[in-house]
Protein backbone atom coordinates (compact mmCIF):
# COMPACT_ATOMS: atom_id res chain seq x y z
CA UNK A 1 0.00 0.00 0.00
CA UNK A 2 2.80 2.27 0.79
CA UNK A 3 4.48 1.44 -2.28
CA UNK A 4 1.45 2.60 -4.29
CA UNK A 5 1.28 5.68 -2.36
CA UNK A 6 5.02 6.41 -3.02
CA UNK A 7 4.66 5.81 -6.82
CA UNK A 8 1.39 7.88 -7.27
CA UNK A 9 3.51 11.04 -5.39
CA UNK A 10 6.18 10.72 -8.00
CA UNK A 11 4.29 10.30 -11.18
CA UNK A 12 2.26 13.36 -9.97
CA UNK A 13 5.61 15.30 -9.73
CA UNK A 14 7.26 13.49 -13.05
CA UNK A 15 5.84 14.21 -16.36
CA UNK A 16 6.85 10.83 -17.34
CA UNK A 17 4.91 7.73 -15.98
CA UNK A 18 7.62 5.63 -14.23
CA UNK A 19 5.87 2.58 -13.41
CA UNK A 20 4.05 2.86 -16.77
CA UNK A 21 4.28 -0.43 -19.11
CA UNK A 22 6.64 -2.92 -18.22
CA UNK A 23 9.17 -0.31 -16.57
CA UNK A 24 10.53 1.45 -19.81
CA UNK A 25 10.10 4.78 -17.73
CA UNK A 26 12.57 3.78 -15.21
CA UNK A 27 14.82 2.45 -18.04
CA UNK A 28 15.06 5.58 -20.14
CA UNK A 29 15.40 7.60 -16.85
CA UNK A 30 18.63 5.64 -16.29
CA UNK A 31 19.96 5.44 -19.74
CA UNK A 32 19.51 9.53 -19.42
CA UNK A 33 21.23 9.74 -16.14
CA UNK A 34 24.09 6.95 -17.85
CA UNK A 35 24.72 9.91 -20.35
CA UNK A 36 24.63 13.06 -18.36
CA UNK A 37 27.60 11.09 -16.02
CA UNK A 38 28.72 10.21 -19.06
CA UNK A 39 29.03 13.67 -20.76
CA UNK A 40 30.15 14.98 -17.01
CA UNK A 41 33.23 12.94 -17.36
CA UNK A 42 34.09 12.16 -20.65
CA UNK A 43 32.17 15.18 -22.82
CA UNK A 44 34.00 14.23 -26.11
CA UNK A 45 32.63 10.72 -25.38
CA UNK A 46 28.82 12.24 -27.06
CA UNK A 47 30.12 14.43 -29.40
CA UNK A 48 29.79 12.80 -32.22
CA UNK A 49 26.07 12.07 -31.05
CA UNK A 50 25.16 15.62 -30.43
CA UNK A 51 26.12 16.16 -34.08
CA UNK A 52 24.26 13.52 -35.16
CA UNK A 53 21.02 14.68 -33.14
CA UNK A 54 21.62 18.74 -34.14
CA UNK A 55 21.69 17.12 -37.74
CA UNK A 56 18.51 14.82 -37.54
CA UNK A 57 16.51 18.21 -36.10
CA UNK A 58 18.32 20.97 -38.22
CA UNK A 59 15.50 20.79 -40.43
CA UNK A 60 12.71 20.98 -38.05
CA UNK A 61 14.41 23.84 -36.54
CA UNK A 62 14.89 25.67 -39.94
CA UNK A 63 11.27 25.01 -40.80
CA UNK A 64 10.36 26.35 -37.27
CA UNK A 65 12.74 29.66 -37.53
CA UNK A 66 11.68 30.50 -40.75
CA UNK A 67 8.68 33.10 -39.86
CA UNK A 68 10.84 34.52 -37.41
CA UNK A 69 13.79 34.91 -39.92
CA UNK A 70 11.14 36.68 -42.50
CA UNK A 71 9.44 38.79 -39.66
CA UNK A 72 13.04 40.04 -39.13
CA UNK A 73 13.45 40.63 -42.49
CA UNK A 74 10.56 42.12 -42.63
CA UNK A 75 11.15 44.77 -40.28
CA UNK A 76 14.68 45.01 -41.22
CA UNK A 77 13.24 46.43 -44.96
CA UNK A 78 10.70 48.76 -43.14
CA UNK A 79 13.27 50.39 -41.35
CA UNK A 80 15.32 50.68 -44.28
CA UNK A 81 12.76 51.94 -46.32
CA UNK A 82 12.50 54.57 -43.97
CA UNK A 83 15.60 55.31 -43.43
CA UNK A 84 15.96 55.44 -47.96
CA UNK A 85 12.58 57.66 -47.36
CA UNK A 86 14.75 60.65 -44.74
CA UNK A 87 17.87 60.34 -47.10
CA UNK A 88 15.76 60.92 -50.10
CA UNK A 89 14.07 64.13 -48.34
CA UNK A 90 17.35 65.64 -47.36
CA UNK A 91 18.82 64.94 -51.01
CA UNK A 92 16.06 66.71 -52.56
CA UNK A 93 16.35 69.85 -50.21
CA UNK A 94 20.08 69.87 -50.70
CA UNK A 95 19.07 69.56 -54.75
CA UNK A 96 16.88 72.27 -54.16
CA UNK A 97 19.54 74.36 -52.46
CA UNK A 98 21.91 73.46 -54.90
CA UNK A 99 19.70 74.72 -57.81
CA UNK A 100 19.30 78.21 -55.89
CA UNK A 101 23.22 78.67 -56.00
CA UNK A 102 23.27 77.68 -59.28
CA UNK A 103 20.97 79.85 -60.55
CA UNK A 104 22.69 82.57 -58.11
CA UNK A 105 25.82 81.64 -59.95
CA UNK A 106 24.56 81.98 -63.59
CA UNK A 107 23.08 85.99 -61.97
CA UNK A 108 26.40 86.93 -60.89
CA UNK A 109 28.05 85.30 -64.08
CA UNK A 110 25.85 87.48 -66.49
CA UNK A 111 25.97 90.56 -64.06
CA UNK A 112 30.16 90.27 -63.68
CA UNK A 113 30.45 89.86 -67.94
CA UNK A 114 27.99 92.87 -68.09
CA UNK A 115 30.62 94.93 -65.94
CA UNK A 116 33.78 93.51 -67.97
CA UNK A 117 32.02 95.15 -71.18
CA UNK A 118 31.55 98.32 -69.89
CA UNK A 119 35.31 98.11 -69.82
CA UNK A 120 36.06 97.83 -73.73
CA UNK A 121 35.31 101.75 -74.34
CA UNK A 122 37.89 103.81 -72.79
CA UNK A 123 37.09 107.75 -71.80
CA UNK A 124 39.76 110.66 -71.62
CA UNK A 125 41.97 110.15 -68.69
CA UNK A 126 40.53 113.38 -67.08
CA UNK A 127 36.97 111.38 -67.09
CA UNK A 128 35.69 109.33 -64.38
CA UNK A 129 32.73 107.60 -64.79
CA UNK A 130 29.58 106.20 -62.18
CA UNK A 131 28.37 102.88 -62.81
CA UNK A 132 24.74 102.19 -62.21
CA UNK A 133 22.42 99.56 -63.05
CA UNK A 134 19.10 99.63 -65.33
CA UNK A 135 15.90 99.03 -63.50
CA UNK A 136 13.37 100.40 -65.79
CA UNK A 137 12.88 101.14 -69.72
CA UNK A 138 10.14 103.43 -71.06
CA UNK A 139 9.80 101.30 -74.11
CA UNK A 140 6.59 103.27 -75.49
CA UNK A 141 6.58 104.90 -78.91
CA UNK A 142 7.58 108.59 -78.28
CA UNK A 143 9.74 108.71 -75.89
CA UNK A 144 13.08 106.23 -75.58
CA UNK A 145 14.58 106.36 -72.40
CA UNK A 146 15.85 104.56 -69.52
CA UNK A 147 15.88 104.60 -65.48
CA UNK A 148 19.09 103.81 -64.09
CA UNK A 149 20.00 103.27 -60.13
CA UNK A 150 22.43 106.32 -59.39
CA UNK A 151 21.32 109.57 -58.89
CA UNK A 152 22.81 112.78 -57.31
CA UNK A 153 24.07 111.09 -54.28
CA UNK A 154 26.61 108.85 -56.48
CA UNK A 155 27.49 112.00 -58.35
CA UNK A 156 25.27 111.94 -61.13
CA UNK A 157 24.29 115.40 -62.53
CA UNK A 158 22.19 116.15 -65.76
CA UNK A 159 23.60 116.81 -69.00
CA UNK A 160 26.31 114.20 -68.71
CA UNK A 161 27.21 111.20 -71.14
CA UNK A 162 25.92 107.45 -71.22
CA UNK A 163 27.65 104.41 -72.12
CA UNK A 164 27.42 100.93 -72.73
CA UNK A 165 30.10 98.56 -73.17
CA UNK A 166 30.01 99.29 -76.74
CA UNK A 167 29.38 103.01 -76.98
CA UNK A 168 27.31 106.28 -76.65
CA UNK A 169 23.43 105.24 -75.68
CA UNK A 170 22.59 108.87 -74.43
CA UNK A 171 22.82 111.53 -71.62
CA UNK A 172 21.06 111.87 -68.61
CA UNK A 173 17.79 114.59 -68.78
CA UNK A 174 16.44 113.94 -64.81
CA UNK A 175 18.86 113.42 -61.90
CA UNK A 176 17.19 112.12 -58.51
CA UNK A 177 18.50 111.58 -55.80
CA UNK A 178 19.02 107.73 -56.24
CA UNK A 179 17.99 107.12 -59.47
CA UNK A 180 18.44 108.81 -62.94
CA UNK A 181 16.94 109.25 -66.59
CA UNK A 182 18.81 109.17 -69.42
CA UNK A 183 17.26 109.94 -72.81
CA UNK A 184 18.55 107.31 -75.67
CA UNK A 185 20.41 108.78 -78.86
CA UNK A 186 17.64 107.24 -80.79
CA UNK A 187 14.83 109.58 -79.29
CA UNK A 188 13.49 112.01 -81.22
CA UNK A 189 14.59 114.75 -79.32
CA UNK A 190 17.81 113.96 -79.62
CA UNK A 191 21.21 115.86 -80.88
CA UNK A 192 24.39 114.61 -80.85
CA UNK A 193 27.21 116.34 -82.50
CA UNK A 194 29.52 113.74 -84.36
CA UNK A 195 32.16 113.17 -86.50
CA UNK A 196 33.52 110.70 -89.10
CA UNK A 197 36.49 109.32 -87.69
CA UNK A 198 39.77 109.77 -89.39
CA UNK A 199 38.23 112.80 -91.63
CA UNK A 200 37.26 116.35 -90.54
CA UNK A 201 33.41 115.67 -91.85
CA UNK A 202 31.43 116.82 -88.66
CA UNK A 203 27.64 116.16 -88.54
CA UNK A 204 24.71 116.52 -86.39
CA UNK A 205 23.35 112.70 -85.31
CA UNK A 206 19.62 112.95 -84.83
CA UNK A 207 16.96 110.48 -83.61
CA UNK A 208 14.17 109.66 -85.36
CA UNK A 209 12.54 107.16 -82.50
CA UNK A 210 13.48 104.56 -84.49
CA UNK A 211 16.61 101.79 -84.20
CA UNK A 212 18.92 103.51 -86.67
CA UNK A 213 19.51 107.50 -85.97
CA UNK A 214 20.24 109.73 -89.32
CA UNK A 215 23.29 112.36 -89.76
CA UNK A 216 22.25 115.92 -90.32
CA UNK A 217 23.74 119.16 -91.34
CA UNK A 218 26.43 117.58 -92.80
CA UNK A 219 28.71 119.76 -94.89
CA UNK A 220 27.93 120.55 -98.67
CA UNK A 221 31.25 118.67 -100.06
CA UNK A 222 30.93 115.96 -97.51
CA UNK A 223 31.13 112.70 -99.19
CA UNK A 224 30.70 110.34 -96.20
CA UNK A 225 30.84 106.46 -97.50
CA UNK A 226 28.80 103.40 -96.14
CA UNK A 227 30.74 101.54 -92.80
CA UNK A 228 32.04 105.18 -91.87
CA UNK A 229 32.61 104.82 -88.24
CA UNK A 230 30.97 107.51 -86.29
CA UNK A 231 32.51 109.16 -83.35
CA UNK A 232 31.58 111.88 -81.11
CA UNK A 233 33.15 115.51 -81.75
CA UNK A 234 33.52 116.78 -78.40
CA UNK A 235 31.50 120.21 -79.38
CA UNK A 236 29.56 122.11 -77.22
CA UNK A 237 31.32 120.05 -74.42
CA UNK A 238 27.95 118.16 -74.20
CA UNK A 239 29.88 114.63 -74.92
CA UNK A 240 32.67 114.27 -74.47
CA UNK A 241 35.16 113.61 -77.93
CA UNK A 242 35.83 110.22 -79.25
CA UNK A 243 33.22 108.15 -77.91
CA UNK A 244 32.07 105.04 -80.55
CA UNK A 245 28.97 106.00 -81.73
CA UNK A 246 27.87 103.21 -84.67
CA UNK A 247 28.51 102.79 -88.31
CA UNK A 248 27.23 104.73 -91.68
CA UNK A 249 24.27 103.29 -93.37
CA UNK A 250 23.63 104.62 -96.63
CA UNK A 251 19.75 104.20 -98.10
CA UNK A 252 19.54 106.50 -101.03
CA UNK A 253 20.17 110.60 -99.52
CA UNK A 254 19.26 109.14 -96.02
CA UNK A 255 22.58 108.13 -94.22
CA UNK A 256 21.50 106.36 -91.30
CA UNK A 257 23.73 105.23 -87.99
CA UNK A 258 23.55 101.60 -86.84
CA UNK A 259 24.63 101.75 -83.44
CA UNK A 260 27.25 99.83 -81.62
CA UNK A 261 25.22 99.88 -78.38
CA UNK A 262 21.63 97.15 -78.42
CA UNK A 263 20.23 98.69 -75.87
CA UNK A 264 18.00 95.72 -75.50
CA UNK A 265 20.80 93.75 -74.15
CA UNK A 266 22.37 96.16 -71.68
CA UNK A 267 22.57 95.42 -67.94
CA UNK A 268 24.69 98.63 -66.72
CA UNK A 269 25.80 101.60 -67.95
CA UNK A 270 28.51 104.05 -67.16
CA UNK A 271 27.58 107.74 -66.41
CA UNK A 272 30.41 109.97 -67.25
CA UNK A 273 31.40 112.29 -65.11
CA UNK A 274 33.52 114.59 -66.99
CA UNK A 275 35.15 117.93 -65.81
CA UNK A 276 33.58 121.10 -64.81
CA UNK A 277 35.41 122.74 -67.93
CA UNK A 278 35.05 120.03 -71.11
CA UNK A 279 37.69 122.13 -72.43
CA UNK A 280 40.58 121.47 -70.01
CA UNK A 281 43.18 118.73 -70.45
CA UNK A 282 45.21 116.84 -67.93
CA UNK A 283 48.82 118.45 -67.93
CA UNK A 284 48.11 121.50 -70.16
Amino acid sequence: MKRRLWSKGIARIAPIPLWAGSGSSLILLLIAFGLLMLSAFQPAALGGVRAGTADLFAPVLAAVSKPVQQASDFVRDVTGLAELQAENAHLQQENIRLREWYQAALLLEAENKSLRDLLNVKIEPQHSYITGRIIADSGNAYVKSLLVAAGKKDGVRKGQAVISGDGLIGRVVEDGNKSSRVLLITDINSRVPILVENSSQHAILAGTNAAMPVLQHMQQDSDIQEGARIVTSGHGGLFPQGLPVGRVIVEGDVKYVKLYADVNKMVHVRIVNKSADPNLRSGS
